[in-house]
């Protein structure tokens, strides 16, 4: 789904010059592909201080050594293990040497708005491409606030009928570390902290709920942003809303609803064929009762399909069959290449939310960002890749060499 902030931008974001930048443009610079499975538990990032202090023990170094590891991780945000200057060489070299790394991915591209906006594709250790956003903006009080727009999964399997993540297909689960390692990558890029995060990337944050906790947890603990500041979106899968219920978060659920009625719901989104609306909404008003959270409506007003005062009426006595705690988010549809619907007018839109304002539901409309930067989700990861990236071959990677050095050029080609 698409991630757009109503807000004015503000100076950092003007700061940023307007371009786009390939980080990686030549296949001899893309790393040789590696098996991931062996190694992902001896990934330092998403671990916490009781974790890393045991780490050390474990190594039978003293514990004040795992402190040192967690501000080296979350505070001075090193990536790289022989880059942990105050902790011994020998310490760092048998980390190693245990196959222990940082978890940092490199960005394997970067486009930059007009407005400020900044989308990053991160490759993963097993080569496959997967999008954040840093969307820079100012509140009304003039204070800073960057938002991660952060991916669960690599691609979607739900292949909502608008979005432009389920034409990419599915790939796989994205593990705690590749889920933190954005919101760090947008600070990195900025030169700012991330203040707010959103699970409104690729994917469906419910379908990968133990990882997406286990980074919730590490966003709020040792990122240290705040629980109310976080959003977890979902288009709706069976039983997992009261799953999430259990954990008593303090942040925000948004529901992807797109339609006030189930067939219309099943044309927009295929997969809530499974969830009854009923059933969903039930959830929902169960989420506010369990936890005190007023739980987020995202509606995407796609034009002539559900974008009709009729609808904005029926829209709000959905809502008031099911008890109180809700806000509704219209997102007019960011345009996706090849697909058969349209952004609505200005008027449509705003009489939409005359009607819902008339029947007492607190309303709002994000505005549109990164228009120029791909901004709907899966747009520049679609791009560049719906398969891992073919890694080349030693003979292909020695011509790569030879070929540069012919042309007067020095190319560092991984041969690992």
């Amino acid at each position: 789904m698409a991630l757009f902030q109503q807000a004015q931008l503000f100076p950092l974001a003007r700061a940023i010059r307007f371009r786009t930048q390939s980080v990686a443009s030549m296949a001899s610079s893309i790393p040789p592909h590696k098996k991931s499975s062996s190694t992902h538990s001896r990934v330092l990032l998403g671990m916490s201080e009781l974790d890393l202090q045991q780490l050390a023990l474990d190594f039978g170094q003293e514990k004040y050594r795992g402190k040192q590891l967690y501000h080296l991780l979350y505070k001075r945000k090193i990536k790289e293990i022989q880059d942990f200057a105050q902790v011994p060489l020998a310490f760092r070299n048998d980390l190693e040497k245990e196959g222990w790394r940082v978890g940092r991915s490199p960005v394997y591209k970067s486009v930059t708005s007009a407005d400020g906006t900044i989308k990053l594709l991160l490759q993963l250790e097993d080569n496959l491409l997967v999008e954040t956003v840093g969307i820079p903006v100012a509140d009304d009080s003039g204070s800073i606030r960057l938002t991660a727009c952060v991916s669960s999964q690599v691609g979607c399997p739900l292949r909502c009928s608008f979005c432009a993540t389920g034409k990419g297909g599915f790939s796989r689960n994205l593990k705690r570390q590749e889920i933190v390692e954005q919101v760090l990558a947008i600070e990195e890029i900025f030169n700012h902290r991330v203040t707010n995060v959103v699970f409104m990337g690729m994917g469906e944050p419910m379908l990968n709920l133990k990882e997406v906790i286990e980074a919730h947890r590490c966003l709020n603990k040792d990122v240290q942003i705040g629980q109310r500041m976080i959003t977890i979106s979902t288009v709706g899968v069976p039983n997992t809303i009261k799953r999430l219920a259990t954990y008593k978060l303090q942040s925000t659920l948004a529901l992807s609803l797109h339609a006030p009625n189930q067939k219309l719901r099943e044309q927009i989104v295929p997969s809530a064929k499974s969830y009854p609306l009923d059933a969903i909404m039930k959830d929902c008003r169960d989420y506010f009762e369990e936890t005190s959270r007023r739980v987020s409506f995202e509606y995407t007003l796609l034009a002539g399909v559900n974008d009709s005062v009729e609808h904005a009426t029926e829209l709000a006595e959905l809502l008031h069959q099911w008890g109180r705690g809700h806000h509704v988010n219209l997102i007019p549809f960011n345009t996706v290449e090849g697909s058969e619907y349209q952004r609505p007018s200005k008027k449509r839109v705003h009489a939409f939310v005359n009607a819902l304002e008339l029947r007492k539901v607190t309303v709002s409309v994000r505005q549109t960002r990164g228009l120029d930067a791909s901004a709907a989700c899966g747009q520049l990861r679609n791009q560049f890749q719906k398969s891992p990236l073919l890694v080349p071959s030693a003979d292909e990677q020695q011509k790569a060499q030879v070929s540069a050095v012919c042309q007067g050029k020095q190319v560092i080609v991984s041969s690992s």
